[in-house]
């Protein structure tokens, strides 16, 4: 059943519209008509269960039917701290953690960023927004502004959780036993291309951060946020 994402429905409304790019990608691209079901959600735990009673490219009308909680969130939120990246791998990044289960991204610029500054943080939100449509989340992860990878501390004052740093740190086995009592909220820290620097590296230390280890072999920036975000899910969310 198709899904669309619509953050402000008023649930007192028994019809709701959706127009511009949701009405052209229901009638243009999933090729809806009228008396077909489809189910609204706002990103904050609510879900509408509507039939299509008009169906237009400019505007579509939805009759509610039925309203309910639709929360499949991980006990856990995951706020990811991502270098940024060149590129599309920011774009697969944002999917990817997205369909896991990440709460926030903060897009932090580095000592050793080669992207300073960005002007696709709309594109990064509406990636957000389409994988957790697709991954049937009740929620749209919150996706900052890029900052400095100080401010992520004044964002996250009192953090526990993780930077995984290539040249150094305990594999997540190790770490374990040291998170208790079960973490509600954990950092996940990754770095751009080149890595964190040590000062970065002994900054987050100072904060609270454990530094972790995804193992001997070097990954790509991509390929840790994804397995860093899986194996924290796996280890202390909804994955294990």
């Amino acid at each position: 059943m198709p899904r669309i994402y619509l953050p402000i429905v008023d649930p007192k409304e028994n019809r709701i519209s959706l127009k511009g790019e949701n009405a052209h990608y229901l009638t243009s691209v999933l090729r809806c008509r009228e008396g077909d079901d489809l189910v609204v959600f706002d990103g904050a735990g609510n879900c509408f269960m509507t039939s299509l009673i008009t169906c237009d490219r400019k505007e579509v009308i939805a009759e509610v039917m039925e309203r309910f909680s639709c929360n499949i969130e991980s006990p856990l939120n995951i706020t990811l701290v991502q270098g940024i990246l060149k590129g599309e791998k920011m774009d697969m990044i944002i999917q990817k953690t997205t369909e896991l289960g990440v709460r926030e991204i903060v897009p932090a610029i580095t000592g050793r960023s080669q992207i300073k500054e960005t002007r696709k943080i709309d594109r990064w939100r509406k990636i957000a927004e389409e994988a957790s449509r697709q991954s049937g989340r009740s929620v749209v992860p919150l996706l900052y502004e890029p900052v400095e990878f100080k401010d992520v501390f004044s964002i996250h004052s009192s953090p526990r959780g993780f930077i995984f740093y290539e040249e150094g740190g305990r594999g997540l086995s190790g770490v374990f036993p040291s998170l208790t009592p079960r973490p509600v909220s954990l950092l996940t820290v990754i770095g751009p291309e080149g890595g964190f620097t040590k000062e970065e590296v002994n900054l987050a230390k100072e904060k609270g951060l454990e530094v972790a280890s995804l193992g001997r072999r070097i990954l790509r920036a991509e390929t840790a946020a994804i397995s860093a975000v899986t194996l924290v899910q796996f280890l202390f969310g909804d994955m294990g």
